[in-house]
């Protein structure tokens, strides 16, 4: 039988940064409530969440890009080289193109809307946890219409043919399974690819390689 210690040790620990108090305490009282998560801190502010948030251990930072003062977005460009284990997701209202890849190239992992239900919230969290970059349906097709109509050819990016289809399934938000059923290769083979991937491009994350796919580098 676990111990009440060895749950929250195996929980997936989130941290808030929102400045609207309702809306604060709703995230709150779902992360304090649903199985398999803890709520690490909440913060009405980036300034605050800067000084503390390095010392914690912390999975996921859940932050609203729209902040008083420091804004979201410049605050995952800030905690992101020192917090470089802690997923990064954006929790908003905005949904353009623009703020998406502000937001990707700052060290954002995943980009929700403020709409996102608890169960898609829970679902997004926990995929980030496992790897992932969560981001519904509506704003990966805002991201597939800034793809260039004739993307650089593989030899330009130094990626091997493979590695380049590999890349575009990435882009296109196929799980590491599905890419590695479509092209019937393993799931092992499919991460060496991806690790690759990340070396040539310079990136660290799935949403940093799909930034550099849009001719968009992120920050490093």
């Amino acid at each position: 039988m676990k111990t009440t210690r060895e749950t929250a040790d195996a929980s997936i620990r989130v941290a808030l940064i929102e400045d609207d108090l309702s809306a604060r305490e709703v995230l709150a009282r779902w992360l304090a409530a649903a199985e398999g998560f803890q709520l690490a801190g909440q913060y009405g502010e980036a300034e605050s969440a800067l000084g503390d948030l390095p010392r914690q251990e912390v999975d996921i930072v859940l932050t609203d890009i729209q902040l008083p003062g420091i804004s979201g977005v410049e605050c995952v460009r800030l905690l992101k080289p020192r917090m470089a284990k802690t997923q990064f997701v954006m929790l908003t209202v905005f949904e353009d193109s623009e703020h998406i890849f502000e937001a990707l190239r700052a060290g954002a992992t995943g980009y929700l809307l403020k709409r996102t239900t608890y169960d898609e919230l829970l679902a997004a969290l926990k995929y980030v946890h496992v790897g992932g970059s969560p981001m519904n349906s509506y704003l990966a097709r805002r991201i597939a219409q800034c793809f260039p109509a004739n993307p650089k050819e593989p030899e330009e990016a130094d990626l091997s043919p493979r590695e380049w289809e590999v890349l575009q399934m990435m882009a296109r938000g196929f799980l590491y399974k599905e890419i590695a059923d479509s092209l019937s290769i393993s799931v092992r083979t499919v991460d060496t690819y991806v690790r690759r991937i990340y070396e040539k491009l310079q990136v660290r994350s799935r949403a940093q390689a799909v930034a550099r796919y849009v001719n968009l580098p992120p920050r490093l």
